[in-house]
C-alpha cells in the first residue's frame, strides 16, 4: 500500500544559536530557537513520515518537556522515525520539501542536505527533493523572524 503524509514546521530565529537545516550547519547570524536543534526541514520530514503511517506527530514522540532530549539532533529524530516506520513494515520512497526563508540562501547547501537526510532515512538521494523560496517579505517569515518548511512523504507499507 502506498501512503502519503504532510509535515510542516516553523521556528523563530534567535541570536546565539547555530543554524541547522537538513542536518547541515549553515553560517548565519542567527539560528533557530527550539528544544532540539530546531531543524525545521528535518522536523517537517519527520512529521510527514509519521503522518504517512498514522503514528502521530513529532511532538508526541519527542516532547519539548523531555529534558533528556534537549538539544537532540534532528537527524537522530529522523533515524528514530525511520526505525518506527520499519517496525510498522513501512519504508520511505520519496520526500519533497520546501523551505521558506528570506535568508540565508539555501540552494548552495541542498546537495549536502540531501545526502545527510538520505543517510538518515535509508533512501537514495535521488528520491529526496529540497527546494527553497522566500515569503516575498510578507508576514513574520518575510520580515526574517523565522524559517518554515513543508514536506510530503510517500511511504510504502506492507
Amino acid at each position: 500500500m502506498i501512503r502519503c503524509g504532510i509535515g510542516y514546521d516553523v521556528h523563530r530565529l534567535a541570536k546565539g544559536r547555530r543554524l541547522i537545516l537538513g542536518g547541515v550547519e549553515i553560517g548565519h547570524s542567527c539560528g533557530l530557537e527550539g528544544h532540539s536543534d530546531a531543524d525545521v526541514l528535518s522536523h517537517a520530514i519527520a512529521d510527514a513520515l509519521l503522518g504517512a503511517i498514522a503514528a502521530g506527530d513529532i511532538g508526541q514522540h519527542f516532547p519539548n518537556t523531555d529534558e533528556s532530549i534537549r538539544g537532540i539532533s534532528s537527524i537522530e529524530i529522523l533515524r528514530h522515525v525511520t526505525a518506527l516506520l520499519a517496525k510498522n513494515k513501512a519504508k520511505a520512497k520519496n520526500i519533497d520539501v520546501t523551505v521558506i526563508a528570506e535568508e540565508p540562501k539555501i540552494a548552495p547547501h541542498i546537495p549536502a542536505m540531501r545526502k545527510t537526510i538520505a543517510d538518515a532515512i535509508s533512501l537514495g538521494e535521488f528520491s529526496i527533493s529540497i527546494k527553497a523560496t522566500t515569503n516575498e517579505r510578507l508576514g513574520a517569515i518575510g520580515r526574517g523572524e523565522g524559517i518554515a518548511a513543508m514536506a510530503i512523504a510517500t511511504v510504502e507499507q506492507e
